[in-house]
């Protein structure tokens, strides 16, 4: 779940609760990933594309949400491609990609807050184990620093581009993490100061 976070919207998608969403993702991930071959992953990604058009986002939306993967899919493929042959690549692309367009529609049409919510609902039982608020409070932190974390990274990409490092790795990532590590460690100060 990530890449744009929330937008509004009034589709059956978006006034399903975030529960049920949460349950079908993580069943439907699983079953995507037991379930072996092309027929189960090309069903899921169909599955995740419907979705998308129910809730009323367009290929606009799913091309931002795809864009981000790109360079993961094709260093996957290519390390099939490298170790056994481009038909071994097919299967788990698809997968990958159904899977991530599909946690990126929960958080593109729940509200951050309702996820933190039913994640901290679902682990009520489990409160021996796990502290709930704790994992949810985790949770809230993650989806809100995603946002912030792109936005750090267009800042730098534009600083970095101005120089004329815009095609540097090293100089897109170093700043990005420096500051990533300074961020984190100010939220965790301010958390140790709350409790």
């Amino acid at each position: 779940m990530i890449a744009g976070l929330y937008m509004a919207g009034d589709s059956p998608v978006h006034r399903t609760a975030a529960g049920p969403k949460l349950a079908v993702l993580a069943v439907g991930s699983t079953l995507l990933f037991l379930v072996g071959g092309w027929i189960s992953a090309t069903v899921g990604l169909g599955a995740a594309l419907l979705a998308y058009a129910v809730a009323g986002l367009g290929p606009q939306t799913i091309w931002r949400q795809f864009r981000g993967l790109l360079p993961i899919l094709l260093l996957i493929g290519l390390t099939h491609v490298v170790l056994g042959d481009w038909r071994s690549a097919f299967v788990p692309l698809l997968r990958l990609t159904a899977v991530v367009l599909a946690a990126n529609l929960v958080t593109l049409t729940t509200r951050s807050m309702d996820i933190t919510s039913a994640i901290e609902r679902a682990l009520v039982p489990f409160a021996r184990i796990v502290p709930p608020a704790k994992v949810a409070l985790a949770i809230s932190l993650t989806l809100r620093f995603i946002p912030v974390l792109a936005a750090i990274k267009d800042e730098i990409r534009e600083a970095q581009r101005a120089r004329g490092l815009e095609r540097s790795v090293v100089a897109l990532a170093v700043p990005l993490i420096v500051r990533s590590l300074r961020m984190t460690d100010e939220v965790a100060e301010a958390i140790e100061a709350r409790s």
